[in-house]
Parts: structure tokens; sequence; C-alpha cells
């Protein structure tokens, strides 16, 4: 794949600087060798996944490792491993796109999938040594063995590290034996290896362990769970009774177990926000072909406003999640190539490149599976009675979506962890945002105006972009009020840094909206230009009323009674339009787009 930018973009870095279209990277530019890649994962999803959707739906457990062993054979699952350990090595954004179609038509698959790919394989990558990778990862890349991640207990859900389980070292110091019990344990009913999360001693933080699967050896399988959705997808829970496991197997340092969990979750949030994409793509197509063929008072019901506005939005979230996620994929890639380039190892180089862009994975990880859930409601809404029934996908893709919200950390968890990561890379200098937010205060307190813009209609998406660059400043002026409000108890108050993280997730799957139109747009024919250029301005028009209602919660909050109404003015002022969108026909034209193409047209 070509490199887009001549320098790299650091992770945070969006939030203080304008970026340019021409140095982003978008779906446009995959290289052949991708499409073809995509093309063959859509092949075997046709054949493997969708023909089969009522064994996945009737708990067929052997049916998801049967699929698996064969996307082991076909190299799926060793897209993103070093060649060296049996891997095809290829980037980090065809790892994205292998995960993004494999994983969009049945959640049962994508989680099996996802489990073993990522935080059950990618942890021996990143952390393992020489002899821990050559020994166990060339098995999971070609599917002889599959993975599974032991770190959730009955009492440590998002406070990872206040797990119970633990390890002794035994008599000879030759091995630690781990007794405890992990719940919502994926692949557990088919994994030859987990990663275990254990306490040793009194330490402060968690260990992680390389565990295979023997059941002989002190482990015990729960029955399967009884899930809303994700049916086929083996979570059991895992006892753990004095399982000898050797002392060469503990995984990177002792101690260090809490980081290898956070860091191992960055790089599933990312790939759970890929593994969205298809699922929003396909739920989007069949709404729309069904509403094409749903005849009522004798015209296609996708004729009628009310279902054209959900068509529209579907259509616009998914844009916009698939936008925001290579955006961030190839800035990741961009990162750990440079770092690489710098004569940095392979390993540190990726450990590095994640850790840097932990704030954009956790605003994707909310972003994909708020609006995969929100797409598959409004498949359902649309299919009508129709839709309620098991006889269609799309009560099956609603179920399946709803768990996207919980795992790889909750959204509510993501969240607050976006604004506290971005704090504390301003504590540590890694991003000015006082500075900035000072600057932009100090503008306000003396009257300079900072509204005012040249606004040109024959300049496409100017005022988009200053809306965008507006955004970034209403998100500034709230951190830097929250903070002298609070100061470092800010990180406690969770409905503050809620809000705050909403505006934050808008900004940035705006500006890649917004980026990804404006970069392709001389390509476009006059209607998709206009197409486009629609779903910039709607998705920037909403994204700026929500900004406003989320800062007004806030600044009722944080300041006195007196300044309520300055701020507020003030917020008013920023992100008001000089011309005013018609939201409805944006709307309308969008919707008549994919209604003509009688599928996700993007």
């Amino acid at each position: 794949m070509k490199t887009i930018y001549e320098k790299t973009v650091k992770g945070s870095e969006f939030i203080i600087k304008e970026l340019t279209p021409e140095k982003t990277f978008t779906p446009e530019d995959f290289s052949e060798e991708q499409i073809l890649m995509k093309d063959s994962v859509k092949e075997f999803v046709d054949r493997e996944i969708i023909a089969e959707r009522s064994r996945f739906e009737n708990k067929d457990y052997e049916y998801t490792k049967e699929v698996m062993k064969k996307a082991g054979q076909l190299g799926f699952l060793s897209v993103g491993v070093p060649e060296e350990y049996g891997g095809m090595g290829m980037s980090f954004t065809s790892t994205m796109l292998v995960c993004e179609y494999i994983s969009g038509a049945n959640g049962s698959f994508s989680t099996a999938f996802g489990a073993h790919t990522g935080i059950g394989t990618m942890p021996i990558v990143l952390y393992g040594n020489e002899d821990q990778k050559s020994k166990y990862v060339p098995k999971l890349a070609s599917g002889e063995w599959f993975g599974s991640y032991c770190l959730t207990e009955p009492g440590a859900g998002s406070d990872a590290n206040s797990g119970k389980t633990l390890a002794k070292l035994s008599d000879d110091k030759k091995y630690y034996l781990i007794s405890g019990q992990k719940i919502w344990i994926s692949n557990a009913g088919f994994a030859n290896l987990f990663i275990v999360f254990a306490r040793i001693g009194d330490d402060k933080n968690i260990t992680a362990f390389i565990v295979p699967v023997d059941l002989k050896n002190g482990i015990t399988l729960g029955e399967e769970e009884e899930k809303l959705g994700i049916r086929a997808s083996s979570t059991r829970q895992v006892f753990f009774n004095d399982t000898k496991v050797p002392v060469q197997n503990i995984l990177g340092k002792r101690g260090e177990g809490f980081k290898i969990a956070i860091n191992s979750l960055n790089v599933g949030r990312i790939k759970l926000a890929a593994a969205t994409i298809e699922g929003q793509r396909y739920v989007t197509s069949l709404a729309v072909q069904y509403a094409n063929q749903r005849v009522q008072f004798k015209s296609p019901i996708s004729s009628f406003g009310a279902i054209q506005s959900k068509i529209a939005s579907m259509a616009t979230y998914c844009f916009a999640t698939e936008s925001a996620t290579y955006r961030a994929a190839s800035d990741i890639e961009n990162r750990i190539n440079q770092l690489k380039n710098n004569g940095t190892s392979s390993q540190e180089s990726e450990l590095k490149g994640f850790e840097d862009f932990a704030v954009e994975c956790s605003i994707l990880k909310v972003a994909g599976s708020d609006n995969g859930q929100i797409c598959a409601d409004h498949g359902i809404q649309i299919f009508g009675g129709m839709g309620y029934s098991c006889d269609s996908p799309m009560e099956m893709a609603w179920r399946d979506s709803r768990i996207a919200r919980i795992y790889e950390g909750t959204n509510e968890i993501n969240k607050m962890l976006s604004i506290a990561m971005l704090l504390k890379k301003a504590s540590k200098g890694e991003i000015d945002l006082i500075t900035n937010s000072n600057e932009i205060l100090n503008q306000i307190r003396k009257d300079v105006n900072i509204y005012d813009f040249n606004f040109s209609q024959e300049k496409s998406l100017n005022q988009e972009q200053h809306l965008i660059e507006n955004l970034k400043k209403v998100f500034l002026i709230l951190i830097n009020l929250s903070f002298q409000k609070y100061g470092t108890k800010l990180e406690y108050q969770q409905q503050v840094l809620m809000n705050m993280a909403d505006i934050l997730i808008d900004i940035y799957l705006a500006e890649s909206v917004y980026l990804r139109v404006s970069k392709n747009l001389k390509k476009l024919d006059e209607e998709k230009k206009i197409v486009q250029e629609s779903v910039v301005k709607l998705y920037t028009y909403e994204s700026t009323q929500r900004a406003i209602s989320s800062f007004k919660e806030v600044v009722l909050n944080i300041t006195k009674s007196d300044d309520h109404k300055d701020m507020i003015e003030i917020v008013n002022n920023l992100l008001s339009y000089v011309d005013n969108p018609d939201v409805i026909e944006l709307r309308r034209i969008i919707a008549k787009h994919v209604i003509q193409k009688n599928e996700y047209p993007f």
C-alpha cells in the first residue's frame, strides 16, 4: 500500500490541528491486492456463513469451529501475523479489511474470529519472547490451535485489575499454580490456549500467563451460556484449580498484565469498529431492498418520507464509521512504520503505535457499536412485523449487534477513557490542550471576533470545514472550564466526561467524513458529488446540534450562574450557520440515491 502521509500524524493530534484531505487515507485508496483479498473474504462469507445462518442461530458450536478451521486454511487468521511466525505479514489496514468483511454477516462467527485473531493471538505477538512466539503463534495463525482471552471475573469486569485469580509459585519454583474463576470467556469451548490474567502474591498489578488448555490440569469449563445474541459463539466460565503453568509461560514481565490487557484491548477496539462496518452495510442493503419490494397503499414503502429518513441515517452512519475507522487504521500503520524506520523493533513499534492512538481506538469502538445498533434497529423498523420474525435476518442482526456496546470495555467506560487518556497526554506534554484552549478563551474575553469566516458558495463544503474546526474549539472550551471547576477530580465527574466524549466522538467522525469526501470529490460524477456532499452536510449538522445540547448540560454544572448565558451564547455563535442546510432535503437526496442503487452505494 502506498504511503499517504509525508509526515505521520500523532495520536489525538486531530483535536488541535486542521488536517488536509490529500494526506488522509480513505477506503478509495485500497490497493489491488487488498481489493482481491476483500473479494476472497466476501466469497467465503457468502458460502460458509450467510448460507448457513440457521446453523449459527441453532447454536451449532461445532460449525463455528469448523468454519474457523476453514478460515485458517485460507490464511484469514494469519493476515496480521508476521511471516516469521507463519503469518501473511500484511499491513494493519489489510488486517482491518479482512476483519471487516469476515465479521459483517454473523455475530457468532465475528466474535469467534475477533477473539482468536485479536485478543487471543496478538498479546503473544506483541508481548511474547522469541521462544513463546515461535512455539505458539504459528499454531494460532494456521487455525491448528484457537486462542481465548481469560480476563473477566465475577467481581472484575471494567475494573480488570481487581481480579481475584491467584498464581502461586510452586515449591520447586518451576511452575505457577493458578486458581480462580473467569466468566464470559469467548471461544472457551474449543480453545487450545488461554491468555490468563492472575495476581502473584500481593502484587499491585496482575500478570499475564500463556496457558495451554489441558482439562486434566485443573481446568474445568462451565456450560455454554444462554445469550441474547451471538448464539453460536462459545461462551463459558473457566475454573482453574492449581493449574500448573511453567514459569517461562509468563507473558511479558511480572506485574505487566494490566498493561498487556489494556494495550491488547486497544487493538481489539479498533478492530471491533471495523467488524461493525460490513454489518451496517449489510443491514442497510437488506433494508432498502425490502423497502423497494414492500408495497403499501399502492406504493413501495421506500417512497415514504419516514422510511427514507431512516435509510438516509443508516447510510450516513455507515459511511462515517467506515471513513473514521480506516483513517485511524492508516494513521496507526504509518506511525508503526515510522518507528520501525527509526530503528525501533517491530514488536515495540506496534506496541507504541497502538498505544499512541488509544484515544482514537476508544472513539471508534463507541461509534462503530452505537452506529451498528442504530442501523439494525432502523432495519427492524423498516421490515415492520417481518423484522421481528426469526424468519428474517433483521432480528438476528439486532441481537448480535447489541453485544458490541458491551465487550472490549463498555461504551461508557470507553467514553470516559477517551477523555482520561487525552488529559493524560496533555499532562505529559504530548498534546497542548491548555495553551490552545486558553487562546480561544482569551480571544473571547478580549471580544476578538472568532465567529466570522469567508463563506463562499463556490467553495464546496467550506462551511462544514469551518463548523468542524469550531466543534474543536467548543470541546477545548469545555475541557478548560471543566478543569477549572474540578481540577484533578475531573476524572470522577462521569456525567461531565460522557458529554465531553460525545462531542469528541462527533468531531472525529465528522472530520473523517469531510476529509474523505473532500479528497475524492474531483473523482465523482455530478450525482455522486451531490450525494456525498449531502452526507457531509447532514453528519456535520447533526454533530453540531448534539454538541450544543451536550455543552449546555455541562456548562450549567461547571460555571457560575452569571456565566451560563454568555457561554451558551458563545457556543451557539461558534456553531451557527451562515447558510442553514435544508436537512430534510439532504436526507431525501441520500435516501433517493441508496434506493436507486438498491443497496448501500458507497
